[in-house]
């Protein structure tokens, strides 16, 4: 098994990895739509686009997803006791002192963001800081923390904008081609131009699917790693997974999204308690929770 060094290491990796091919990919869809359309300037504007993206999303794409969320920063005297244990965890894990945000929500939930330690962000919601026993919370925290600690943040972050951005490109150009998009190409390239229209149109379509599989090979395995530190950071595992089990049966997060859903500690988007059939498990963004809960409460001994 990797080291969290090792881990780290490969989340930066993989973030370039995944910069690069949304560069790719929004080069692709500009060159064919500057093909159908026949206007180069569709490919330039594609070029400036994507660099644009590919640069907020590593520097600002925590700032984006916190708003997105409604999240709202809290100091220290708007929450003594959530300092407290953040603050101790800081210093066991060897990790700066994240921003703490609480987002106004009846759901139980927990997210941590940021492109590195120094900037990381751990967000709750309101809910979860007045339901949760403090063993829970704390075993909720470390667990967000490790994220931080390992670069998860960093990949999942830029994933979380990336992805909503690939969807709303593929809708956006989808609805171009079915309203009035090639006709200039198939009036003036015949075959060709009817070739890459239809080229174009697959592309399209595959595009959401495209991204939703990135998101998911970024999801649930970094879920056990950092199960696994939270438990050992408190040395209580089972105030992890009590923790686990009220979150996953408590109601959605009303402003989550498909694109931010593999953020949260658990699904954000329904209910998730329960076993998960195979057919199900291949569009999860997290692992079935009786499979975490197990490896959990095979810690204790």
């Amino acid at each position: 098994m990797q080291t969290l060094y090792q881990q780290a290491d490969a989340n930066i990796r993989k973030t370039w990895l995944l910069i690069s091919l949304f560069l790719g990919f929004i080069l692709a869809i500009g060159w064919l739509f500057s093909r159908v359309y026949g206007e180069p300037g569709i490919l330039i504007i594609a070029v400036l686009f994507s660099s644009v993206m590919s640069f907020v999303s590593y520097w600002w794409s925590d700032k984006i997803v916190l708003a997105m969320h409604g999240a709202k920063l809290i100091e220290k005297r708007d929450s003594p006791e959530l300092y407290r244990i953040v603050e101790n965890l800081s210093i066991t894990m060897g990790l700066p002192m994240p921003k703490l945000y609480v987002i106004p929500s009846r759901a139980l939930n927990a997210f941590a963001t940021g492109r590195d330690p120094v900037h990381g962000v751990v967000a709750v919601t309101s809910t979860l800081l007045a339901t949760l026993e403090k063993s829970e919370l704390e075993g909720v925290l470390a667990q967000e923390m490790s994220h931080i600690g390992n670069r998860d943040t960093l990949v999942a972050t830029v994933v979380a904008i990336l992805v909503g951005f690939v969807v709303l490109l593929s809708d956006w150009f989808l609805r171009i081609s079915l309203f009035g998009g090639g006709r200039r190409s198939r009036r003036d390239g015949g075959g060709s131009g009817a070739l890459i229209m239809i080229i174009g149109f697959i592309f399209i379509l595959l595009a959401p699917l495209a991204a939703k599989l990135i998101q998911l090979a970024v999801s649930r395995r970094r879920e056990f790693l950092a199960d696994a530190t939270g438990a050992l950071t408190t040395r209580y595992p089972e105030g992890l997974a009590r923790a686990l089990e009220k979150i996953s049966m408590a109601p959605g997060i009303e402003r989550a999204s498909n694109a931010t859903a593999h953020m949260y500690f658990a699904s954000p988007l329904t209910a998730s308690g329960g076993k998960a059939n195979w057919f199900a498990k291949l569009f999860m963004t997290h692992p079935p929770v009786d499979e975490r809960l197990a490896a959990l409460r095979g810690m204790k001994g």
